[in-house]
């Protein structure tokens, strides 16, 4: 199963550090608050995103 996130719900939950660490990018960088982000399973749920 693969999870969709974006970054304005990265930031609501309070994982956007986590997001951005595991996809490589940098603080200062620019994203769009809609940017989707694509975590697999086990991600999400590391991330308590969900619950297996």
């Amino acid at each position: 199963m693969k999870i969709i996130i974006t970054a304005s719900e990265a930031r609501q939950k309070g994982v956007w550090l986590e997001i951005l660490r595991l996809f490589g990018r940098d603080a200062h960088e620019e994203v769009w608050p809609n940017e989707e982000f694509i975590l697999t399973e086990e991600q999400a749920v590391k991330l308590g995103l969900i619950k297996k």
